[in-house]
């Protein structure tokens, strides 16, 4: 999964981030909030992780922010905030799950796999079959079926393709797509994203009289998303 993680402590965070690329997770860490939140306008991620004591801007302030921008995210609390008040505060608020520290590295990533797995996040998933409106996409195969007819895509229009129908109604910006789909870490500028949603748009024929459509986010990214009734 793709997670952003806000702490201002330098080994905590140095600490937790090892364990959740160890897990095969990517982590991008951040100490500042405000920085945080500057990060969410651009990018998106499947979870979030914050801690509440962080000096320009608390992690509380940051999940108002975030629920209120409508950014439904899954958010854990990792703090050292243990009193009650504080937990009912936080998960009222919004948060998807809290814990205290110290957090143990066992216990923090099966609670990650559990919010991932409660927020139906998908990575990319090479068995079995997915049904999304007119389009069938064999994952054994690695073909997508539009009207039981196999449409001609090139490999990486497929991947793309099989991401965004794996992940129907959530927001992905080009930086997640170009790490999940190309292995691209680091965030670059590149038309690669909006040159293979422009085909894929075509090749599938995905529009809203066949009741999907591809919106375009101005300066953030895609969503594949139904149409209304």
């Amino acid at each position: 999964m793709r997670i952003a993680y806000l702490e201002d402590d330098q080994a905590q965070a140095e600490l937790v981030t090892h364990w959740l690329r160890e897990a095969g997770h990517t982590c991008m860490h951040l100490s500042s909030g405000r920085e945080f939140m500057s990060l969410l306008r651009r990018d998106t991620f499947d979870l979030l992780v914050l801690d509440w004591e962080v000096p320009d801007m608390s992690g509380y302030a940051v999940l108002e922010e975030v629920r209120a921008s409508g950014n439904r995210t899954p958010v854990l609390f990792a703090t050292q905030r243990d009193d009650e008040s504080s937990i009912v505060g936080a998960l009222t608020q919004g948060a998807d799950d809290y814990m205290v520290k110290p957090v143990k590295q066992a216990e923090l990533l099966a609670r990650l796999t559990a919010l991932g797995r409660r927020a139906g996040v998908a990575d990319m998933d090479d068995q079995g079959t997915l049904n999304v409106g007119p389009w069938t996409i064999d994952r054994a195969r690695r073909q997508i079926f539009l009207d039981d007819e196999a449409v001609k895509l090139t490999d990486k229009d497929y991947e793309l393709a099989c991401y965004l129908f794996q992940n129907v109604g959530k927001l992905m910006s080009r930086a997640h797509l170009l790490e999940k789909v190309w292995g691209i870490m680091t965030p670059i500028e590149s038309r690669t994203v909006d040159v293979h949603i422009s085909r894929i748009r075509r090749s599938l024929q995905i529009r809203p009289e066949r009741g999907y459509r591809i919106k375009t986010v101005y300066q953030h990214g895609y969503r594949l998303e139904p149409m209304e009734e």
